[in-house]
């Protein structure tokens, strides 16, 4: 019986706050709150009053319309921008003026809309590449080959290829990165964020391009990585059968600002989110 058929129907539950987790997750802080979040470009508000928490291993949809917000959400949280006003706090700590590598060793690491491997790299050292957080060395144990270089080098690689492992990719660990088929490139750089140990993976649009088995095979490898990891996973997504299949807590942005916030039933019998977004994708159909 494969992950998805054993899932059952999560319950949300209030928080001290506007927000909702998971009810196995209500005794125990959330790994992310956002309090007010918003930030302006000149005179344009891109998102406002953006108040949401994801429990600690709870799985958060993030959906609306293109041009909604959701790629800013996500720049925000990683600090590609700083806030106009608002607070982020990442296990209870405030992440105001944090840079994007301080953030990312405070526990949140990301994938991209558009693929960014090291295409000429193997896959072996893309993974190596994410465990920067965990596995460091003088730099001139480095230049000279020291020992304890080499020990390092060997936990890197036994590292990487139990990551690699996990998801059924040992085998093509000495391949050239760019020359994996896409949904192969699509994990790999999912097993690259895993590597730097993150606490709340973001994952922006992981489906897009992906044939209807690619995608069922992804939403088996979330519940893998929330199941074998303990984290909490957040995802924007347009294909709305994975986002309604596989996200506990659903919050839906139009023009920046949250119009509803629920389970995935809740968010499926919303009027605004009908008209918004999900009316839209009717249409299209």
């Amino acid at each position: 019986m494969s992950r998805m058929e054993q899932r059952k129907p999560t319950r949300l539950v209030p928080v001290p706050s506007v927000n909702m987790v998971p009810e196995r997750d209500v005794d125990k802080r959330p790994i992310l709150e956002c309090r007010n979040l918003g930030i302006d470009f000149g005179g344009l508000t891109a998102v406002d009053e953006f108040d949401m928490a994801i429990g600690r291993t709870e799985i958060a949809g993030l959906i609306g319309p293109n041009g909604a917000g959701k790629t800013t959400v996500f720049n925000l949280l990683t600090k590609v921008y700083q806030p106009t006003r608002g607070t982020i706090l990442l296990d209870g700590k405030d992440t105001h003026n944090m840079s994007i590598t301080q953030v990312n060793r405070a526990g949140i690491a990301r994938t991209f809309q558009n693929i960014r491997l090291f295409d000429k790299l193997s896959v072996e050292d893309n993974v190596k590449i994410g465990l920067h957080n965990q596995i460091r060395y003088p730099m001139w144990n480095g230049v000279f080959r020291l020992p304890g270089y080499w020990k390092k080098e060997k936990l890197a690689h036994e590292s990487a290829m139990e990551l690699l492992h996990i998801f059924d990719m040992e085998d093509l660990a000495n391949h050239q990165a760019g020359s994996l088929p896409y949904g192969a490139q699509r994990r790999l750089e999912i097993v690259r964020a895993l590597a730097t140990n993150p606490s709340l993976l973001l994952l922006d649009e992981p489906a897009a391009g992906m044939n209807p088995s690619e995608t069922a095979d992804l939403m088996e490898n979330i519940l893998k990585i929330r199941d074998t990891f303990h984290i909490a996973i957040m995802l924007i997504e347009h294909d709305m059968n994975l986002v309604m299949g596989i996200c506990e807590g659903i919050c839906v942005l139009n023009f920046g600002k949250i119009i509803a916030k629920g389970t995935p039933e809740d968010i499926q019998n919303n009027p605004r989110v009908i008209e918004a977004y999900l009316g839209s994708q009717k249409k299209e159909g």
